[in-house]
């Protein structure tokens, strides 16, 4: 009853504290004597401190008291061809640090001196209770083993033993996950997807992704591959029979970044970069005359390609919510996601919700973060 009592008392004060005695009792519902002693024993564990005095009734000042920050702390990574991204939080979530470490060309050094030197940029106030990395790759449970990504991608990644290796280089417990999945737990805490206990995130960007959270929980498959859907066939598409394993075939020819960018040149809006494409699309579509006609035409067909990978996966899944994400989503803003929900829904016999993404910044990075203060609070709270 006694370690019941400590995390309800925890968990108290992390969300609504600084508290009293008599306010940490009446949120609680322990007793003045209890919540008391309570106190005092999270002090001496260093779970808890004084956070001053506080004027009450009658003149009366009362102290207070809040979660030690310093109790732990905790880093998200985010890796990319481009750079590691990293932010490091006390067991409060507050940010207490960060780097981004760009990727030199050729990159030099182990993925896990690089890890570090991304890591000591942050400046860790302390030693680390865990460090959770978002890779694009599939993890395997059984093995630890990233997969469905090619040694050229992520050079020297994909070896056995990796967690291990890297929880040594790094002096933390590490957990490395697939990044999309992290997106959709960070939806799910505080973004589209909140209050929602099925649904699905579509990840569309350079290269696609898809996460599934079913009865709220992210589903990651037997070999850590679900939503792993750049390569899942599609009529009329090369199949990775005729393109190999790591080549654009599937859902990736034709709804991918480079995919959509040709696509809309071919409806008059040619420019450098997918993101850019899909901008201009979305303005001239806005507008009025022939261009805006090829516009709209040409978004349409964007919607219905992502349709349609969407359609196989919610008529197996069957979620009650669709997350949209990623580049090609921010840049296509509500006109493609009211496309795409149209377009799915002709496809579907149910209707799905259809919403986008509702988080700023780094996603990644943010999922990283929920994660790793998730386990770190029940590793202290369950004292």
């Amino acid at each position: 009853m006694r370690a019941i009592n400590e995390r309800i008392a925890l968990r108290v004060l992390l969300e609504r504290g600084p508290l009293t005695r008599p306010e940490l009792g009446e949120f609680t519902g322990l007793s003045k004597p209890t919540a008391f002693q309570l106190l005092a024993r999270l002090q001496t564990a260093g779970l808890v401190v004084s956070d001053g005095m506080r004027s009450g009734q009658a003149g009366r000042n009362a102290e207070t008291y809040r979660i030690n920050p310093a109790a732990a702390h905790v880093a998200a990574m985010g890796v990319t061809p481009d750079a590691i991204e990293v932010r490091v939080a006390d067991i409060t979530g507050t940010a207490v640090g960060e780097f981004v470490l760009p990727t030199p060309e050729p990159v030099n050094g182990s993925p896990a001196e690089r890890l570090r030197a991304a890591l000591a940029g942050a400046a860790p106030p302390g030693p680390l209770s865990r460090v959770v990395i978002g890779v694009r790759a599939a993890v395997d449970p059984a093995t630890g083993r990233l997969g469905h990504v090619a040694e050229a991608d992520m050079p020297g990644w994909r070896l056995p033993g990796l967690v291990p290796t890297l929880s040594a280089a790094l002096g933390a417990e590490v957990s490395v996950e697939n990044d999309v999945n992290l997106v959709a737990l960070a939806e799910q805490a505080r973004g589209a997807a909140a209050g929602c206990p099925d649904f699905v995130l579509l990840w569309a960007d350079d290269g696609l992704g898809a996460a599934m959270v079913i009865g709220g929980r992210l589903h990651r498959g037997f070999f850590g591959a679900a939503g792993e859907i750049c390569h899942m066939p599609i009529s009329g598409t090369v199949t990775a029979r005729d393109g190999g394993e790591h080549g654009s075939h599937g859902f990736q020819s034709v709804g991918g970044g480079g995919a959509i960018r040709d696509l809309l040149s071919t409806y008059g809006i040619d420019r450098p970069d997918f993101r850019q494409s899909v901008r201009a699309a979305v303005a001239m579509a806005g507008e009025s005359g022939r261009a805006a006609q090829d516009a709209s035409a040409g978004l349409r067909v964007v919607a219905g390609r992502l349709a349609v990978g969407l359609a196989a996966i919610a008529s197996v899944v069957d979620p009650g919510l669709i997350v949209l994400a990623g580049g090609v989503m921010e840049a296509g803003g509500e006109r493609l996601r009211d496309l795409v929900e149209r377009e799915l829904h002709v496809l579907l016999p149910t209707r799905p919700a259809v919403r986008g993404s509702e988080l700023a910044g780094n996603p990644v990075l943010a999922g990283a973060m929920d994660l790793a203060l998730a386990t770190v609070r029940d590793d202290l709270f369950g004292r």
